[in-house]
C-alpha cells in the first residue's frame, strides 16, 4: 500500500512525533539529547524553519514545527538521518534507529496550536517522570519560562497569544483543568 502524501505549504506547523525502533531508546545518555538538538541546529542553519516547542523523551521526540519554503519531509529526513548516522556510529549499531516514517498531524488553527504546545511541555508529566515540566531539562518549557538560554526555539509565536506574559503561559500550560478533550484528541491522534 503506498503511503498517503503529507500536507505541506510555506508557513505550515506540524506536530512532529519520531519513535525509536520496536520503542527503544533514542537516547543513552546527555551527549545523544545535546546531539540531537545540535542536530536540529544544523538542519535549522541549511533548511530555513522553525521550532516552537520540543521534548526529548528517552524513545521518542515531540517537535512543533513551523516550515518556511522548505517541506517538512525534507526537513525531518535530514534531522533523522544525521541523528541516525550519529547514533548507530557512536554505538556501534546498524540498521534502523527510527520505527517507521516519523508521525506529523498539521496544526490548522490557534487553539490546536496551543494545544499541541501544551500538550509537547506536559508529556514527561503524563509520563510519570516529573510532577512539573519545570523539572524536566529535555524539554523547551524552561526556554520559555526564560530559565534556560535559547538559540533553538521561537517562543515568540507562542508567547504572542498570552501578551508576552510568561507567567500566564506557565498558568496555562501548568492548569489541571484546561484542554482536558483537547490533549487527549492529540493523544488519540498521533497513536502513542
Amino acid at each position: 500500500m503506498a503511503r498517503s502524501e503529507r500536507v505541506w505549504y510555506p508557513g505550515a506547523l506540524y506536530h512532529i512525533v519520531s519513535r525509536g525502533n520496536r520503542k527503544k531508546k533514542l537516547f543513552l545518555d546527555n551527549d545523544d539529547y545535546n546531539t540531537y538538538l545540535n542536530v536540529i541546529k544544523r538542519t535549522k542553519e541549511k533548511l530555513d524553519f522553525s521550532i516552537l516547542a520540543y521534548c526529548l523523551m528517552s524513545n521518542h521526540v515531540h517537535l512543533q514545527i513551523q516550515t518556511e519554503k522548505v517541506e517538512i519531509w525534507r526537513i525531518m529526513h535530514q534531522i533523522n538521518l544525521l541523528y541516525a548516522k550519529y547514533f548507530n556510529c557512536k554505538y556501534d549499531f546498524v540498521g534502523h534507529v527510527f520505527q517507521g516514517r516519523y508521525r506529523s498531524k498539521i496544526i490548522e488553527d490557534d487553539y490546536y496550536n496551543l494545544g499541541v504546545n501544551r500538550y509537547i511541555h506536559l508529556n514527561p508529566v503524563e509520563a510519570s517522570i516529573v510532577s512539573n515540566p519545570e523539572k524536566y531539562s529535555k524539554s523547551s518549557y524552561k526556554i520559555y519560562l526564560g530559565q534556560k538560554s535559547n538559540n533553538l526555539v521561537n517562543v515568540n509565536y507562542i508567547l504572542s497569544y498570552f501578551n508576552n506574559n510568561r507567567n500566564l503561559y506557565k498558568k496555562y500550560v501548568e492548569s489541571t483543568t484546561v484542554n482536558k478533550e483537547l490533549d487527549k484528541e492529540i493523544k488519540e491522534e498521533i497513536d502513542i
